[in-house]
């Protein structure tokens, strides 16, 4: 602390400096708060920042024998990179089957479901039976959808969708429409999106299979 007299007579200033010698505590005390101020904050590089600059060394340290990798060459390299795993994974897997259905498929019936329409509808009664009503639901649309086809009125194969059946019976039996777009409905929910059946939703799809086999079409799909 050093006292000035502006003028005789005159009451002293003070003056307070900084100390020269600050103390280890002090010095690093000062540089916290000094690179904690936002200036210096954004000027920081970030987490994208850092990653980009990782890659890019990547590249730049890639040797092949005694050629060296340079920054021309990097795409060239991260293609045939790509390429490489590519052929690694076609060689352990194959060639993947686009045609292939798995058992969750938007179908109603599977390749080698050949049953009738009677067989079916014992399956979904024995499932209701026992309390299983979501495997009830969908055997007993299951056993609609067969014995439309059965009796001629709308053709199925084994891509035929819930959705699709429902829509073209409900175009036969105009006075069921409601009903077939709640059994369809009910038939992806339990089976592709994991829904819980309820009996009430197996009563209703079982009441749709006694009210069509009570009345004919007057066109067939």
């Amino acid at each position: 602390m050093t006292a000035l007299a502006s003028a005789p007579g005159m009451a002293y200033s003070v003056v307070v400096a900084a100390p020269l010698d600050p103390s280890a505590d002090e010095a690093r005390r000062s540089v916290v708060e000094e690179l904690t101020k936002p200036e210096y904050l954004a000027a920081q590089p970030t987490w994208i920042d850092r990653l980009a600059q990782t890659f890019n060394d990547w590249l730049d340290n890639l040797h092949f024998g005694d050629l060296d990798v340079n920054a021309d060459l990097a795409p060239v390299v991260l293609v045939a990179i790509v390429v490489a795993v590519l052929v690694v994974v076609f060689l352990v897997y194959g060639v993947p089957r686009l045609n292939r259905r798995s058992s969750r498929d938007a179908t109603v019936f599977g390749d080698d479901d050949e049953r009738g329409s009677d067989e079916i509808r014992a399956a979904a009664r024995s499932a209701a039976a026992t309390g299983d009503f979501s495997t009830a639901i969908v055997e007993q649309f299951r056993a609609v959808a067969r014995f439309l086809s059965e009796r001629g009125d709308l053709t199925t194969t084994p891509g035929t969708t819930a959705h699709s059946v429902g829509e073209r019976a409900g175009a036969l039996f105009p006075e069921l429409s409601a009903d077939f777009a709640f059994s369809a409905r009910a038939f992806d929910e339990v089976r592709y999106l994991d829904r819980v059946g309820t009996e009430d939703s197996f009563r209703r799809v079982e009441a749709l299979d006694s009210a069509v086999r009570g009345r004919r079409a007057a066109v067939r799909l």
